[in-house]
């Protein structure tokens, strides 16, 4: 079934005002499965729909397959493989891969766990003597920058410089030329020159020397696929210095202000520290820290819920809607974390499945687990907390607590 009576509930998802819960608004978008927009594109919401759309080769990752030019294209940029489709994206994909997990360097994220240990407890260790935390300023934020500006090879003093445009990248990301000033959608194309400029100076310094972290290994790979050019690795860099954090800053941050939320399991983390793996897979399906892929193209006709999208029409994926559809998950708006068949869509699915899953997996269960054990019958100071404007990456721009 399509319709056009639902944008008004899309509106609302979107506006800063459903921040905090927008999980009743996406029950109601679920009851339209495909909703075509006044704009000529479509909003997927169903766990079925959107998982088959996922694995639909049809689908495009390219805004060149798009009808409808988007708001801003960056001409003469080569686009990270998250936003490209078979077979640049399988290559790009595999060159960066070779560096950073199986099946070529298979211990690299395990490998790390004493490290993140070390930089995790330090964080809390900088607790003491405060009555009041900001678990995102204080720990949430400096821990997953700290390890991908490690992984990368950037200078982690460099980080007050990088955060101001990522936060002007991210910002951009849900762009409505309906209601927001061009003023955002420059500052965030400025911003991704800036990052690129400042990854480039960077790269210039790795070609030809030795070295462990991803930027050098990726200058000078000559790997059976060939070797990356400067502006692809630059890309991929983009791409993973901005995900390698901003995800993962949300996924702990909502993950404690779940546990907060859920004290009985708080309780039983701290007895049961093996009940994180699962705890983990079922926050990715309850709180994800990505909950709307705000588009994708239509390479050619595509039918879904028996309705027909156009070659060339933009696609909204609800990522969140999906995970919550009671359709696909029994009692889905109940966090359980010994949930069994907990196929979330939180890092995603097909051939754009998170690339750095694994990491912010063995992230968030190391800061978790550590939180848990060290701190003192921690309680929210304010529920809801703020959160940050985006719909796209959503979390809590600040979460304080108090511990006795």
């Amino acid at each position: 079934m399509t319709t056009t009576e639902t944008p008004d509930i899309l509106h609302q998802i979107l506006d800063y005002s459903a921040r905090a819960d927008p999980y009743p608004l996406y029950a109601e978008l679920r009851k339209t499965p495909v909703a075509r927009q006044e704009d000529g594109s479509y909003v997927i919401s169903t766990y079925r729909e959107l998982m088959g759309l996922l694995h639909n080769p049809h689908l495009s990752s390219d805004v060149r397959n798009l009808s409808r030019p988007m708001a801003a294209t960056e001409a003469g940029v080569a686009p990270s493989f998250i936003n490209l489709d078979p077979p640049d994206h399988d290559r790009l994909r595999r060159l960066a891969m070779r560096h950073f997990g199986p099946p070529h360097t298979p211990g690299l994220v395990d490998g790390m766990r004493p490290d993140l240990t070390t930089i995790v407890n330090g964080l809390i260790d900088d607790f003491a003597g405060k009555e009041r935390i900001d678990i995102v300023d204080d720990f949430a934020y400096p821990f997953p920058v700290t390890v991908i500006c490690h992984l990368l090879g950037v200078p982690r003093e460099d980080e007050p410089r990088f955060h101001v445009w990522v936060n002007a990248i991210v910002d951009s990301l849900d762009y409505d030329p309906k209601k927001d000033p061009k003023e955002k959608l420059d500052n965030g194309v400025q911003a991704k020159e800036d990052l690129r400029q400042y990854l480039g100076g960077l790269l210039e310094q790795r070609h030809g020397r030795p070295g462990d972290d991803l930027l050098t290994r990726m200058a000078n790979d000559d790997g059976p696929d060939g070797r990356m050019t400067d502006d692809e690795i630059v890309s991929t860099a983009n791409l993973l210095l901005i995900a390698g954090h901003e995800t993962t800053v949300n996924l702990i941050t909502n993950g404690m202000l779940t546990l907060l939320r859920h004290p009985q399991v708080l309780e039983r983390l701290r007895d049961e520290p093996a009940l994180i793996v699962r705890l983990i897979e079922e926050l990715l399906r309850y709180e994800p820290p990505v909950h709307i892929i705000p588009w994708r193209a239509a390479y050619s006709d595509i039918t879904v819920a028996d309705t027909t999208i156009p070659k060339g029409s933009q696609i909204m994926l609800m990522l969140a809607s999906g995970s919550r559809d009671p359709d696909r998950f029994d009692d889905p708006d109940c966090f359980d974390p010994d949930r069994q068949d907990n196929q979330h869509l939180g890092f995603g699915s097909g051939i754009h499945l998170c690339f750095g899953g694994p990491m912010a997996r063995l992230e968030t269960q190391i800061a978790l687990n550590a939180l848990v054990r060290r701190l003192d019958h921690p309680t929210l100071v304010a529920d809801p907390p703020p959160y940050r404007p985006s719909p796209v990456l959503r979390g809590p721009i600040h979460l304080h607590i108090e511990q006795s």
